[in-house]
């Protein structure tokens, strides 16, 4: 599977994503052998991972619940976590 193949299927499970300017990026990592969603948005960033059989079913279009899920979890805790404050030259 390709990453961008996967962040595509992200952004059609959750097409405000970017129109939220919400940034989704994944990488596999070879040591948890599954894919790393990263969201991104003012500052924040949340990630989660799929098991690579999840992220397979999801692409085959057999499922993809538990990706919606994990994802839906990521956009409602960016979006009602507060922005980090960037350090002053304190």
């Amino acid at each position: 599977m390709d990453k961008n193949e996967l962040c595509e299927q992200i952004r059609k499970i959750y097409p405000d994503i970017g129109a939220c300017a919400i940034d989704v990026d994944v990488n596999f990592d070879e040591n948890k052998n599954a894919w790393i969603v990263t969201l991104n948005k003012d500052n924040k960033t949340l990630t989660t991972h799929l098991e690579t059989e999840e992220a397979d079913a999801c692409m085959l279009g057999q499922q993809c619940v538990s990706l919606g899920i994990q994802v839906g979890e990521l956009v409602k805790n960016l979006r009602e976590r507060p922005a980090t404050r960037q350090s002053e030259g304190v």
